[in-house]
């Protein structure tokens, strides 16, 4: 592929730039659901809710697993500003998994209308994301 058919890639938190490259895709969760982004793909600002971002490179799909923040796609490029994220090989899989269960029972005890629901229910996307992409690594 010559560099016009890629996409410029940046995914940056806090602490780090995780990525900073061209890709030939992009697939992530914002607010209204699952997207995928290819060069050339219309301008668009979206929040990111915890997920697993995938993204392909001649071929090989990597992985890594966001918590929540924007995305800015515009001009053949996607830039994600995130509040955290990990690699497959840098998640702690059985903290995760305490996360994970910690969400799950307060979220049984809690009712929606609760002010610590919304809290839980954004552990519990974070913990899925983690171990689903903690898992890439296994094996």
């Amino acid at each position: 592929m010559s560099d016009v058919e890629k996409l410029h890639l940046e995914i940056i938190t806090p602490d780090r730039v995780m990525v900073n490259e061209d890709v030939d895709m992009l697939e992530a969760r914002g607010a209204l659901g699952d997207f995928g982004v290819l060069p050339g793909h219309t301008t668009f600002l979206t929040t990111i809710v915890p997920c697993e971002v995938r993204f392909m490179t001649e071929g090989k799909t990597r992985q890594l697993s966001a918590g929540g923040g924007f995305a800015e796609v515009n001009d053949n490029g996607v830039t994600m500003l995130l509040d955290a994220a990990e690699f497959p090989e840098e998640v702690d899989l059985e903290r995760a998994k305490r996360a994970l269960q910690r969400a799950e029972t307060a979220l049984k005890e809690l009712s929606s209308e609760d002010k610590e629901y919304r809290v839980f229910e954004a552990a519990l996307l974070r913990a899925i994301a983690r171990i689903s992409t903690a898992e890439k690594n296994i094996g």
